[in-house]
C-alpha cells in the first residue's frame, strides 16, 4: 500500500512539474521573440530601416518620447533625422495579459543624435505588442530617460 501511495505521488509530482515547464517554456519562448523583435526594431532605428516599422508596427501605433507623441508615419518619416551609434537593451520584464496583447519593459542604453538633439544615454522603456493575423505586432512605445 505504501508503494502504490508513493508511485503515485511520484507520478503526480513529475506530471505538475512536466507542465509547469512546459508552461514556463511557452512564456519564456514568447518573451525571447518579443526581445528579439525590439532588438530588430532598435537594428531598424539604427539603419534607417523604415520597412521594419511598416511591417512589424500596428497602423495606429504612437511612440511617445521627450520630443513628444508621434504616430506610426512620423516615425518613419522622422529615421533620416537621426544617427545611432550604438545601442544596449537589458532588464527585460514581460506581463502577458492575454493571449494578444503583451507589455515588455526594459532599459535601453544608447548613443545617437535626432534632430540635432542628443539622445537621453539611458532610459526606461515600455512596449505593447499586439497579436493580429498571428503575428506579434508593436502597438505601442514609450520611454523615460532616467538619471545617471
Amino acid at each position: 500500500m505504501k508503494s502504490t501511495i508513493l508511485i503515485s505521488l511520484i507520478a503526480f509530482t513529475a506530471m505538475t512539474t512536466s507542465f509547469s515547464q512546459s508552461t514556463m517554456s511557452k512564456d519564456d519562448k514568447l518573451k525571447a521573440h518579443i526581445i528579439d523583435l525590439e532588438n530588430a526594431g532598435w537594428n531598424a532605428f539604427k539603419t534607417k530601416d523604415a520597412g521594419w516599422f511598416k511591417v512589424n508596427t500596428t497602423d495606429e501605433y504612437l511612440q511617445v518620447t521627450e520630443e513628444g507623441i508621434t504616430n506610426k508615419v512620423e516615425v518613419i518619416n522622422s529615421l533620416s533625422d537621426c544617427q545611432v551609434k550604438s545601442f544596449l537593451l537589458k532588464d527585460f520584464k514581460m506581463v502577458k495579459f492575454d493571449k494578444k496583447t503583451l507589455v515588455l519593459i526594459y532599459t535601453a542604453t544608447q548613443d545617437g543624435v535626432c534632430g540635432g538633439e542628443k539622445l537621453p544615454h539611458k532610459v526606461q522603456v515600455s512596449v505593447n505588442y499586439v497579436k493580429r493575423g498571428g503575428k506579434w505586432l508593436e502597438a505601442f512605445y514609450m520611454d523615460a530617460a532616467i538619471e545617471e
